[in-house]
């Protein structure tokens, strides 16, 4: 992973100009993994988004579309097969499929719904417009599984603009990693951003990284810095 100095402006230039009156706790990183890193395990029942939840014990909601069909057509469940809903806001709720029909299955509730609040805010910013072949997806799928709580797309000059149907897609590849992985609070894909609007954002941050060549790996840099719960990750272009 390459280092952000490339890009014009160039982004070492843009944080000494005089207007910035904070300093900045900005701190580099490599995106080398350590070597006992281990999977997280998953299991317990299958996890399915619906942006409505029932509001208490005994309610029942409908869940059509996308989720119907994985339900009913890919794992073949049945009447009182027992699952759970999740609407990327820190709400499950666990239940049973009351009733299957032809465009929709009835989901009742057996508990109570709960809330969990996120414990992290890690905001990453990463210039991959460019990227082909299925990379930028890869990075927006780690970014979920890792718990990123945003993902902001930035502009650079051979990268000004991103489709909307690109859009579209790493939207469904989100909802895809944070069903696989089964967090609770989707994450978000920002509209697109140029360097110049990230500065003050540094700025403002208590704690930033930037991904350097050969520095310290992420996961030993956030080690050391447990007193933090959240900051902003900068990502460069490819190739610099």
């Amino acid at each position: 992973m390459q280092t952000l100095g490339t890009l014009r402006p160039r982004f070492t230039e843009l944080l000494k100009r005089p207007w910035l009156t904070k300093p900045f706790n900005l701190r580099a990183f490599s995106s080398t993994p350590p070597a006992a890193y281990t999977n997280q395990s998953r299991g317990g029942l299958p996890r399915f988004f619906s942006e409505t939840l029932p509001s208490s014990k005994g309610g029942v909601i409908r869940v059509q579309g996308d989720e119907f069909w994985h339900m009913t057509k890919v794992l073949r469940l049945k009447t009182d097969d027992r699952i759970e809903l999740f609407n990327g806001k820190g709400g499950l709720v666990e239940g049973c499929i009351q009733n299957i029909d032809r465009t929709a299955i009835d989901f009742v509730a057996l508990e109570e719904p709960k809330l969990v609040l996120p414990q992290s805010q890690w905001h990453v910013f990463a210039a991959f417009g460019s990227l082909k072949g299925g990379r930028a997806d890869w990075l927006v799928e780690k970014c979920t599984e890792l718990g990123a709580t945003s993902v902001t797309p930035l502009l650079t000059e051979r990268s000004s603009v991103i489709a909307d149907n690109r859009v579209e897609r790493l939207q469904r590849v989100i909802l895809a990693a944070t069903k696989q992985c089964q967090r609770l609070h989707e994450m978000k894909l920002n509209h697109p951003m140029k360097i110049d609007n990230l500065v003050p954002l540094v700025a403002k941050s208590k704690l930033s990284f930037i991904a350097i060549a050969e520095a310290t790996p992420l996961v030993g840099a956030l080690t050391s810095t447990r007193t933090e719960s959240s900051g902003l990750i900068i990502v460069g272009p490819e190739g610099g």
